[in-house]
């Protein structure tokens, strides 16, 4: 068995220290380092398609490819952004306003309900209005403290969103321009077997590229829906609706009826039934339908892992890693099953 000199062991100490330490220098700016990465994975093919079409002139194409990313990323989200926070303000408008009341709505969704549910928020004190009022203006009260705190450092939290943008893109040109030389680097490294370094960084990068591609279509696409089916049934504030709607269907399966279901309820209630009726047709049919066909088909056909697979590594991803984890979830995922597939059908394991 090979033994390490004391020289190989204090390198490889030193080694851990060091990739330790410049770990530690990076998580600062995590997300931004991240989202970077992910980003020039997603785009290495245009990035090459580029780079032929300039006559293999790897800055022009980089450059291109960032302004590229720039456009119909950045500047759309951007611009979602500024008039998300101005429909958010009208609505809060709207309710010191007394223009949006509780009390409406409480009335009329209590009278549509049946006996039995009624009895069964009896029980938990959730029938009484002037109860259930006590309990909002509490935790209205308790949002509204956090926000005025919040509040005192948006300059704070606006420089280090522009500088976290920045970093990003500064590293994401790089990271265009010299990425294939990066990872046959690392993957010369990595003291694996050709063929496992093969199997683990192709589904690394396949898995990333369908994530992003296949979530990110599915949350605009199901955003979108939702969105235009309450701009169509007038209701307040729809690109907020379809902004929390595209963020939600992250969560696979459930994610976008946590919001049009409850208006759909509400309509019904209020004696809208039509209305009603045709939100929750358009919410099952319609926007279900994009995440039942469209997500198997751009997230589970390439990464080539059930679907059951995706939907808890993405939930279990979001809930440890936040917003990141419906990314990191299903690599960690895909790693975990190529990693044990190569060990069950990998010979030199079991020769012993």
């Amino acid at each position: 068995m090979h033994q390490f000199s004391l020289q190989q062991k204090f390198f490889l100490l030193l080694l851990s220290l060091v990739t330790v330490g410049f770990v530690c220098v990076l998580l600062p700016f995590g997300g931004a380092v991240f989202w970077g990465i992910v980003l020039a994975i997603v785009f290495a093919p245009v990035y090459r398609w580029l780079l032929k079409k300039t006559g293999e002139k790897p800055n022009v194409a980089s450059l291109l490819t960032l302004l590229m990313i720039i456009v119909i990323v950045i500047l759309p989200l951007t611009l979602v952004a500024v008039s998300l926070v101005d429909q958010v303000a009208s609505v809060v408008e709207m309710i010191r306003s007394g223009e949006l009341t509780v009390g409406m709505f409480f009335t009329k969704v209590m009278a549509a309900l049946p006996t039995w549910l009624v009895n069964l928020l009896d029980r938990f004190n959730l029938t009484s209005l002037a109860s259930l009022q006590q309990k909002l203006t509490a935790a209205a009260s308790q949002i509204s403290q956090t926000l005025a705190m919040q509040a005192l450092n948006v300059s704070l939290y606006t420089v280090d969103f522009l500088t976290s943008l920045c970093i990003m893109l500064y590293l994401l040109f790089f990271l265009l321009r010299d990425g294939a030389s990066l990872s046959n680097k690392i993957r010369a490294a990595v003291p694996l077997s050709g063929m496992y370094k093969q199997r683990l960084f192709s589904n690394f990068t396949t898995v990333i590229r369908a994530t992003v591609k296949g979530n990110i279509l599915v949350a605009i696409a199901q955003g979108a829906l939702g969105g235009l089916a309450f701009w169509f049934l007038d209701v307040r504030a729809p690109l907020l609706w379809a902004v929390l709607m595209a963020f939600l269907s992250l969560l696979p399966a459930i994610g976008a009826a946590l919001v049009w279901a409850p208006v759909a309820i509400y309509f019904l209630a209020s004696g809208s039934v039509l209305e009603g009726v045709g939100l929750i047709v358009w919410g099952v049919v319609v926007i279900g339908l994009v995440d039942n066909i469209l997500r198997p088909i751009l997230v589970g056909k390439d990464t080539k892992m059930p679907d059951y697979i995706v939907l808890f590594s993405t939930v279990g991803g979001m809930a440890l890693f936040g917003l990141n984890g419906f990314v990191i979830g299903p690599v960690v995922a895909a790693l975990f099953l190529a990693a044990w597939d190569l060990f069950a059908n990998a010979t030199e394991f079991h020769t012993e």
